[in-house]
């Protein structure tokens, strides 16, 4: 993980989602992670995949890199010079929770006329998954039973996060 510090829009380093949104939430960000969540891993896979300017790209991935949810490692193709490969780190692969909430949300609240484009499921089972708070006896929580608490201590007055 980056050793950078990231401080959020509000300035303020303890905010979790501000720190989060410095790292994946630019909207080229949140799609290149997409694809590498789809298995994609080379500059060229996610510039036409995308239909992204390579400059743009560069400087995503770059930021991608420093934020600790992609590494570099160099591949060859036979007769090629060798080039650089973007892998999802562990942190990358623990976003797929915050894909499958955002996909959840879009299927919801802005569906497609034709439906999704692809779904949550499990690979055991093949069921189908959705996203949900589940408290640390494995019951999940309705949404309308969370609230983002601050811890002991905090300000109250300050926003969660």
């Amino acid at each position: 993980m980056s050793t950078k510090s990231h401080v959020s829009a509000t300035g303020d380093t303890r905010c979790s989602i501000g720190r989060a949104l410095e790292i994946v939430g630019d909207r080229w960000n949140l799609l290149i992670l997409r694809e590498a969540l789809n298995g994609e891993t080379r500059f060229s896979e996610f510039k036409a995949r995308l239909q992204v300017a390579s400059d743009v790209l560069t400087q995503r991935l770059t930021a991608l890199v420093e934020g600790g949810v992609l590494e570099k490692r160099p591949y060859r193709e036979a007769g090629a010079r060798s080039r650089m490969a973007y892998h999802l780190t562990a942190s990358g692969r623990d976003l797929v929770v915050v894909f499958g909430a955002l996909q959840q949300w879009g299927d919801h609240h802005c569906p497609h006329p034709d439906g999704p484009l692809v779904r949550r499921g499990s690979r055991t089972s093949g069921g189908a998954l959705r996203v949900a708070f589940v408290d640390d006896g494995g019951t999940e929580t309705p949404l309308e039973d969370v609230d983002l608490v601050a811890p002991a201590g905090a300000d109250a007055t300050r926003p969660v996060g």
